[in-house]
């Protein structure tokens, strides 16, 4: 749903964006072979073509396919209808002002006429109705009101005259003024020079505002380069850490399989060694119970013994080594099981 709203604001955009090509925007129709392409494509050969003044064609054949816009596409879409958004605020701004300015001097001209009702209607109860409400006072009422009726037509004249005396005098002097803004346009300063300086007053700032805007995407773009950066760095750290990590696996494997194997050879060296004590164990009884027996059977028997010790301390010889290399694999083993906790 963010993702689709994201779109929809970016589609409401561009179009409103679109819709705004004076230049170029009318005459814009889609090539024969764009009538069926995306709807991504389409949106960005009209990007490409509608700005056409100030971008190039990304399509380069009717296979390629662009999805939605991109970054810079859609920063100077944001720009623009911010820039729009602005330039609108002001006109209303100017507009409200002017209209809270009309609404003003309406409200002030008819307070004047409101007080000046009041006091028309004050001076006339005072000066008529308090004189009819008496008994005695109604031919000095009607001689009143007669004066009071005959004055205020002669104020309404005197109003008149001063009002057509200033017609007059504004007639002229609007005259005047129309004789002068036809000489300034024969010489050329017309007020169009003063609204150019207000666009150029308009466009530096507008300007400023670009470059700051600018700016800001900048040190946005090193920010992002930055943290690019941090992010590769400890990619590649975990990277390492899972390689040593396969490698520790492995030769923790490779040891597990070099101790079974130093443990089966162990016992059977064991097992070897225990034979050959119960060998020498009944050699050893039967050379204690032995008799006297004949010289050659002595002699054979001598011979049978020698070649047994020589076996035995053979053995012998083989078991120390077997031990030796059986705690040269235990300390190996150790090892292993210290660095693998360390880890």
């Amino acid at each position: 749903s963010q993702a689709n709203a994201l779109l929809r604001t970016e589609a409401e955009l561009f179009e409103k964006w679109y819709r705004k090509l004076e230049p170029c925007g009318p005459s814009l129709r889609l090539l024969p072979e764009m009538q069926d392409a995306p709807p991504e494509l389409t949106q960005v050969w009209l990007w490409s073509h509608g700005s056409g003044c100030r971008y190039k064609s990304k399509l380069h054949g009717a296979t390629d396919y662009f999805v939605g816009l991109t970054v810079e596409q859609k920063c100077e879409l944001a720009e623009r209808e911010l820039t729009d958004m602005k330039d609108e605020i002001q006109r209303i701004k100017e507009d409200s002002e002017q209209t809270l300015q009309n609404l003003e001097a309406v409200i002030e001209e008819a307070d004047v006429w409101w007080t000046d009702v009041k006091k028309a209607v004050s001076d006339f109860e005072k000066d008529i109705i308090s004189t009819i409400s008496s008994k005695k006072g109604s031919i000095i009422a009607s001689e009143k009101l007669l004066r009071y009726m005959e004055e205020k037509n002669h104020q309404r004249d005197l109003l008149r005259e001063k009002l057509r005396l200033k017609n007059y005098l504004l007639k002229g002097y609007k005259k005047k003024l129309q004789q002068q803004l036809r000489q300034k346009e024969q010489m050329g300063e017309t007020i169009r020079e003063v609204r150019l300086q207000q666009l150029q007053v308009r466009n530096a700032q507008y300007q400023q505002k670009i470059d700051e805007k600018n700016q800001e995407l900048l040190q946005l773009k090193l920010t992002s380069g930055k943290t690019v950066q941090v992010l590769n760095f400890y990619k590649r750290k975990l990277q390492d850490a899972m390689e040593t990590s396969r490698s520790l696996m492995n030769d923790i494997f490779q040891r597990k399989e070099l101790l079974e194997k130093t443990e089966r050879e162990a016992a059977l060296v064991e097992e070897q060694r225990a034979k050959a004590v119960s060998v020498n164990q009944q050699l050893r009884k039967q050379f204690s119970d032995y008799g006297v027996p004949p010289v050659l059977s002595y002699v054979q028997k001598k011979m049978a013994v020698t070649d047994l010790e020589k076996s035995l301390k053979a053995w012998e010889r083989k078991v120390a080594v077997a031990k030796m290399s059986l705690q040269s694999y235990r300390r190996a083993w150790n090892q292993v099981k210290m660095s693998g906790n360390q880890h």
